[in-house]
């Protein structure tokens, strides 16, 4: 017979909170869905003040592009892989009963010739219905997601989002605003690139580019190449030939006040191989500042890796082994550009940037500065 419990054991004189949190009201909630040429990554959060708190998650490695630079076309294995890990998104929806959201497809998308007819095939078998951005609203929503993370100090910014299949390069004059408002003059460019003078200066977009190389692009392009140094400097000097139009890349610009935010799962992954986490932790990675040395001493290791090597790397993994360099060359790149030898790095991106706008449209976000 089981023991009898005592009356008041284990009692204690004030209440204690109980471990299971309220379910969120679904009316608060939003949800904002990023389908890549490499990945479908999913948030649903609610709002809290100036910020949001993520409710639920999800993310895979679908690879929607394979195949997309010889033949043009998404092919119909990434299609079944990417309409799959939709129909756990879709899951997820329901059992939050999400009803505010905004589920995007970029690049790969952008360039398939049968992308229309995946659209409806993913209506069709999920019920989710995916809008097809430009390139101009992809560099707007992962600007406008790094607004946090701009100093004070900041009076010249590049924002550089290196996708699967393009990397967005937006550079934003500050000097107008005063230094308490630059990160929410960042956020007020949900609206558009062209801002209109308000109570508080607008931030001013010199230029914006999209180049048509993300991660698994510039790999395509130079998979015949078997030597992986040689491989690794070739994409990087051809990244860097593809930045020639960019407007400030021609002009001599001050070391004083410039910052780079750098956002991809490349960023991240050169900043936790840098802190040596074994399992990624976003608290210690998301705003962390690297100098260019140490990001060439992490770029320098993966290259005396070699495939095998970095294959089995905790940091990198099996997926990501080929995309990390091809992203390193387009961070190595950027790096050789511009007058900094710091790197702000951002666990944000497109995700981020689409919650930012639907909240900010619907006026549920604290106007305060970060």
């Amino acid at each position: 017979m089981a023991p009898k419990r005592p009356n008041g054991a284990g009692a204690v004189p004030y209440p204690v909170e109980s471990p299971a949190p309220t379910p969120p009201d679904p009316s608060e909630l939003y949800a904002a869905l990023d389908l890549g040429t490499n990945s479908c990554r999913m948030l649903i959060a609610q709002p809290r003040g100036s910020q949001f708190d993520v409710i639920d998650s999800f993310s895979k490695s679908v690879q929607l592009g394979q195949g997309l630079e010889s033949s043009g076309k998404l092919s119909r294995a990434s299609i079944w892989r990417t309409i799959n890990a939709m129909r756990v998104c879709r899951q997820k929806l329901q059992r939050h009963k999400v009803r505010r959201m905004r589920l995007v497809a970029t690049e790969a998308c952008r360039r398939a010739t049968n992308s229309r007819q995946f659209i409806k095939q993913v209506r069709r078998e999920t019920g989710l219905r995916l809008d097809i951005i430009q390139p101009e609203e992809e560099a707007r929503l992962a600007v406008i997601s790094c607004a946090p993370l701009v100093s004070s100090r900041t009076e010249q910014l590049l924002v550089v989002d290196i996708g699967g299949g393009s990397t967005e390069l937006v550079w934003i004059d500050l000097t107008k605003v005063p230094p308490r408002d630059r990160p929410r003059a960042i956020m007020r460019l949900h609206s558009g690139f062209r801002q209109t003078e308000g109570p508080v200066p607008a931030a001013n977009v010199v230029d914006w580019i999209s180049v048509p190389l993300g991660v698994a692009t510039l790999r395509d392009q130079f998979s015949d190449v078997e030597d992986d140094s040689a491989r690794f400097a070739l994409m990087s000097w051809y990244f860097e030939e593809s930045l020639e139009k960019f407007a400030p890349s021609t002009l001599e610009q001050s070391r004083e006040g410039f910052q780079i935010i750098g956002t991809s799962g490349t960023v991240t992954t050169v900043a936790a191989s840098h802190l040596g986490l074994r399992r990624y932790d976003r608290t210690k990675v998301d705003g962390l500042r690297m100098s260019s040395d140490e990001i060439d001493s992490v770029i320098r290791r993966y290259l005396s890796l070699g495939p095998e090597g970095r294959r089995s790397d905790p940091r990198i993994g099996k997926d990501r082994q080929a995309l990390i360099m091809s992203g390193s060359a387009i961070l190595q790149a950027l790096m050789r550009l511009w007058p900094t030898d710091r790197l702000s790095v951002a666990d944000r991106g497109l995700r981020e940037g689409l919650l930012y706008q639907q909240m900010s449209l619907d006026g549920v976000l604290d106007e305060a500065p970060y």
